[in-house]
C-alpha cells in the first residue's frame, strides 16, 4: 500500500478532535512514553500541550543530544531556474506571474556551487522551478554530473519524476531529495494547484516512494504551514514520516517545517500558526520521531531561529538566496519574462537587477555569521553530513 492509499484510510477527524480536545493527563501520558503513535502525537501538538511547553522543550532538548550530540549542519539551496509551468497561487514562481525569469547554465551552475563551497558547505542542494522546456531531465542530469567531485553529496528539490528518471539522477551522482507536499489536505490542495501538473495530488504524494526505489538514500518531507489547519497538516506529516521510516528504512529521513513567506503575487496564507506553535510542533516532532533531522531554513527570523538551535533542530539554511544566480550574478545578462513557454524580453531592466526570489527570506545572516552563533550557543556548525564512502556497502 503506498502512502497515498494509506492516507486516504486514516482518521483525520478523530485525530484532530483528540488533538483539540485533549486533557492535561493525556498529554503528561503521552510525554512519558518512550515511542508514540499518531493518537500520542496529536496529544503533543494539542492546545493542552501549549501548558508543558517548558518540559516539552526539555525534553526535545535531551533527546536531541542523546541522538544527535551538540552538532548543527549547516546547507544552502542552489536554485537552477525560476521557469515554472504551474499555478500555485502562494508561489513567486508561479506561471502568471509578471517576474523576472533566469535558468542557469550548467557552467553558472558550477560557478554557484564553488560560491557556495567557498562559504564553508560540502552538499549541495539544487532546487528549481517546474517547467520541462527549460529544466529538462538532460539539463538536470547534466548539472549533477557538473558537480560530482566538488562536494560528497548533490540533492534535489526539483518537479516530481518517474521512478526511469529518478534512476537517471542516482547514476549521475545525486543521493538525495527533497520534495514537500505543501498540504496534506485534498481540498485545499486543488484550491491552491490551478494549473500544470501539480495538480496531481497521489504523484507528488508518492514522489519519495519512488526516488527511494530508484536508490535515493536521503529523503526530505515537510508541509507549508499558513495553507491549512497546521495541526491536521502536522498529523498527516507525522503519518508519511512513519510510513517511510518502515518501508523506506534504508533512507535517512528528514522533516521541515517551512511557514508561508511573501513573495511575488502577494498571496496571504490561509491559516496562521504562531511562533509558540512552530516551538511546539518542533518538539513533537522530535518526542516521537528521535532519529529523524530536523530542519529550519532562513523563512524565520534569526531571534526566533537562535531560540530554536537548543531544542530539536538539526539542520538549518544560511546564507540563503531563493533566486538563480544568487550567490554570484550568474545570468543576468539572460533576465526575462515568460508567457505561454516563450521568453519575452524584458524592455529595460535596471544594472544589478537580479532574478526575482521564490520568497522573501526573513533571517539575511551570512554562513560565517550564523556559524559563529551556533559556536556561541556551545553547538559545533557542520558543514558536512554525508559521504558516499558510507552507504558503498550498501
Amino acid at each position: 500500500m503506498s502512502f497515498a492509499q494509506m492516507l486516504d484510510t486514516l482518521p483525520m477527524a478523530r485525530l484532530l478532535d483528540r488533538s483539540l480536545n485533549a486533557s492535561p493527563a493525556a498529554v503528561r501520558e503521552s510525554m512519558a512514553r518512550q515511542e508514540h503513535s499518531l493518537n500520542d502525537f496529536a496529544h503533543l501538538i494539542s492546545p493542552a500541550a501549549t501548558s508543558f511547553l517548558e518540559a516539552l522543550g526539555l525534553r526535545s532538548h535531551q533527546i536531541t543530544q542523546q541522538r544527535y550530540g551538540k552538532v548543527i549542519r549547516l546547507f544552502a539551496p542552489l536554485y537552477l531556474s525560476n521557469e515554472c509551468i504551474n499555478h500555485c497561487s502562494y508561489c513567486g514562481f508561479s506561471r502568471d506571474n509578471p517576474i523576472l525569469r533566469l535558468t542557469l547554465s550548467v557552467e553558472e551552475v558550477r560557478r554557484e556551487a564553488q560560491a557556495l563551497l567557498d562559504h564553508g558547505f560540502r552538499n549541495l542542494l539544487l532546487v528549481s522551478g517546474e517547467h520541462p522546456k527549460f529544466v529538462s531531465t538532460g539539463y538536470l542530469v547534466d548539472c549533477v554530473r557538473a558537480l560530482q567531485g566538488m562536494g560528497p553529496s548533490v540533492s534535489l528539490e526539483v518537479a516530481p519524476m518517474d521512478q526511469d528518471t529518478y534512476r537517471l539522477m542516482v547514476e549521475a551522482g545525486a543521493d538525495g531529495l527533497v520534495v514537500y507536499q505543501e498540504t496534506y489536505d485534498r481540498q485545499v490542495y486543488t484550491g491552491v494547484h490551478t494549473a500544470g501538473p501539480k495538480r496531481n495530488f497521489e504523484w507528488r504524494l508518492e514522489t519519495a516512494e519512488r526516488a527511494y526505489a530508484a536508490g535515493f538514500r536521503r529523503l526530505g518531507i515537510g508541509a507549508l504551514f499558513g495553507l491549512s489547519d497546521w495541526r491536521g497538516d502536522a498529523i498527516c506529516v507525522a503519518a508519511h514520516a512513519a510510513y517511510l521510516l518502515r518501508n523506506c528504512w534504508k533512507a535517512a529521513l528528514t522533516i521541515s517545517l517551512p511557514r508561508l513567506r511573501p513573495c511575488s503575487g502577494n498571496f496571504q496564507p490561509l491559516t496562521e500558526m504562531s511562533d509558540r506553535d512552530l516551538v511546539q510542533l518542533v518538539c513533537a516532532f522530535r518526542l516521537a520521531f528521535p532519529d529523524v533531522g530536523l530542519v529550519l531554513s532562513t523563512r524565520e527570523p534569526s531571534q526566533l531561529r537562535d531560540g530554536l538551535i537548543p531544542l530539536g533542530i538539526t539542520l538549518m539554511s544560511a546564507g540563503s538566496h531563493t533566486e538563480p544566480g544568487g550567490y554570484t550574478g550568474a545570468g543576468k545578462q539572460k533576465l526575462h519574462q515568460t508567457e505561454r513557454g516563450r521568453m519575452v524580453k524584458v524592455a529595460e531592466i535596471t544594472p544589478g537587477t537580479a532574478a526575482t526570489e521564490q520568497f522573501k527570506i526573513a533571517d539575511s545572516r551570512s554562513p560565517k555569521e550564523i556559524a559563529n552563533l551556533v559556536r556561541r550557543l556551545g553547538y559545533e556548525p557542520v558543514w558536512k553530513d554525508w559521504d558516499p564512502v558510507l552507504t558503498a556497502a550498501n
